[in-house]
């Protein structure tokens, strides 16, 4: 998501690092290049006027400090601008005094509601909660089996009933109450457009149930159409939040930019994928820095601390120490990797890498290349890779459906990452030896390294 946009934003700054000074005739050419580049980003027109607006009486005044280049002052303003823009500040769930907590999802078919809400009870789940879903889109065929296969991956029980889905919501509830769940997700029907009767029912399903949040989930991919559809059911639902689905499909990220000013509800979360997992809260700074090149390395922490095995982490470091880091190890550390998403997007959040890695398209097909070439490895290869001569690397090439190439590159790769390892843990052992004997009022001489 956002790649037009920050690919244009980082075109606009890299020329303005040639510019000695920041003048008013700087500053215009600046705020028209960057408002092509929101608007061919799909950003609303009201919503681009208005922030190039606060852009540029910030950049016009006395506030830019006199410390920094001009870049670094135009950066600095527009990242504080684009966050105040996508909401200023994450929306915090309030769990209910009284549980359970109800939130009620809305949304126009195909914008991916129901696999939101399996998404929305996987994230409760990871906060401590106990959810339970509940089905009341009885229209669309198979809607409720969906839910149920998908509560099934997670482990989240689903509730729903052949009745109308009024009823089903009130029951659901109760459901919750009944076997002490704190959560409850109520999926609602769809239609194709917004009309008097879906907003009917989502009337009387909101006041049968009086949910805590009512989050709409709207398709990023359909730009200005789903800003649009948030203003509509605000109007008519009072929304506290919005989910943007597909997040991952849409490369402009108009409506994430639009839909806060526009309609003046947050966003809450995002979908940044397909797996079940690919689901997070929004945070507007991380966000803003991400559009602007900048990285996002707490959300890439947070995902990593979500994902990795504390076991697994382990070996690979005293497998480190001991400077035996082997395939196998570097095989669980893979497995691992493929849990927190896509590498093109775990490469995004990544600050200060060159455009041409974050450019550089990582398919999972290449991850599963190397892991075919690993496995085709005896245990032996594994763990002292020296022994694999030329007739291995064929048997290898052939086992894995790889070329001699491909497995001469994966091991000239892991020997020079395992030196590149060995150099920096021996590296880190030497500065903690070091800080050691001078704490104790020492000196370090060559006989004691």
């Amino acid at each position: 998501m956002f790649e037009t946009l920050t690919e244009r934003f980082d075109q606009i700054f890299t020329r303005l690092k040639s510019r000695g000074r920041l003048g008013d005739a700087e500053v215009d050419e600046v705020l028209r290049e960057i408002r092509v580049a929101l608007l061919e980003g799909d950003v609303a027109l009201e919503v681009v006027r208005d922030l190039l607006e606060r852009i540029r009486a910030r950049c016009s005044g006395a506030e830019l400090s006199r410390s920094l280049t001009p870049a670094q002052q135009v950066i600095k303003v527009v990242n504080e601008e684009l966050t105040a823009t996508l909401g200023g500040e994450t929306l915090v769930i309030r769990y209910a005094s009284a549980p359970p907590t109800v939130v009620l999802l809305a949304g126009l078919q195909g914008a991916g509601k129901t696999t939101a809400a399996a998404k929305l009870a996987l994230w409760f789940k990871q906060q401590g909660r106990h959810p339970l879903l509940v089905g009341t889109d009885l229209q669309r065929p198979a809607a409720v089996e969906q839910l149920r296969v998908l509560g099934k991956e997670i482990g989240v029980s689903v509730f729903s009933e052949a009745s109308d889905p009024v009823t089903v919501a009130r029951r659901g509830v109760a459901e919750a109450i009944r076997v002490g769940r704190d959560v409850v997700i109520v999926d609602t029907a769809g239609r194709l457009s917004i009309d008097e009767a879906l907003m009917a029912e989502m009337r009387e399903i909101h006041d049968a149930v009086s949910p805590n949040y009512t989050l709409l989930v709207i398709d990023a991919m359909t730009g200005q159409d789903a800003v649009q559809t948030a203003r509509t059911f605000h109007d008519r639902l009072a929304l506290d939040g919005v989910i943007l689905s597909k997040v991952d499909g849409d490369a402009r990220g108009g409506a994430a930019l639009s839909v806060k000013a526009v309609v003046g509800r947050p966003i809450a979360f995002i979908s940044t994928g397909e797996r079940i997992g690919d689901f997070e809260s929004f945070h507007p700074d991380r966000m803003a820095s991400r559009i602007l090149g900048m990285g996002d390395v707490l959300s890439l922490i947070e995902r990593a601390e979500s994902v990795y095995d504390e076991a697994s982490s382990q070996r690979a470091m005293e497998s480190l120490r001991s400077g035996r880091f082997t395939f196998d190890d570097f095989l669980e550390q893979l497995e691992q990797m493929k849990k927190m998403g896509p590498l093109s997007s775990v490469l995004g959040m990544l600050p200060g890498l060159p455009k041409e890695m974050k450019n550089a398209t990582i398919e999972d097909r290449d991850v599963a290349r190397i892991e075919a070439i690993i496995r085709s490895m005896t245990s032996k290869e594994r763990q002292n890779p020296s022994v694999i001569d030329g007739s291995r690397r064929v048997r290898i090439a052939n086992g894995s459906g790889t070329t001699t190439a491909e497995v001469n590159k994966l091991l000239n790769q892991f020997k020079d990452m395992q030196k590149m390892m060995r150099s920096s843990m021996m590296s880190q052992g030497l500065a903690r030896a070091a800080k050691g004997r001078k704490k104790k009022g020492g000196r370090v001489t060559p006989a004691s390294r």
